[in-house]
């Protein structure tokens, strides 16, 4: 679990928008969510790691992948 992980999307949403880059589990949190963190994410290149999402169909990585522009990792 990571430090970041109570932190609600909004929040998320808000460093990652700065360019903060993050650690965070994406397995409970909605695919929607995962989406538009990514999305903010891409605007100044931060580095965001996605874990636990093992379980996600490709169509909903692929979805997530293509909002973060590079920037995202799925571990």
């Amino acid at each position: 679990m990571s430090s970041h992980d109570y932190r609600s999307t909004e929040d998320l949403m808000k460093i990652a928008a700065f360019g903060g880059g993050f650690t965070i589990s994406g397995g409970p949190r909605s695919t929607e969510d995962l989406m538009k963190i990514a999305a903010r994410g891409a605007t100044k290149g931060a580095r965001i790691t996605f874990t636990g999402m093992g379980s996600r169909a490709t169509e909903e990585l692929i979805q997530i992948a293509a909002l973060g522009q590079g920037c995202i990792i799925f571990d």
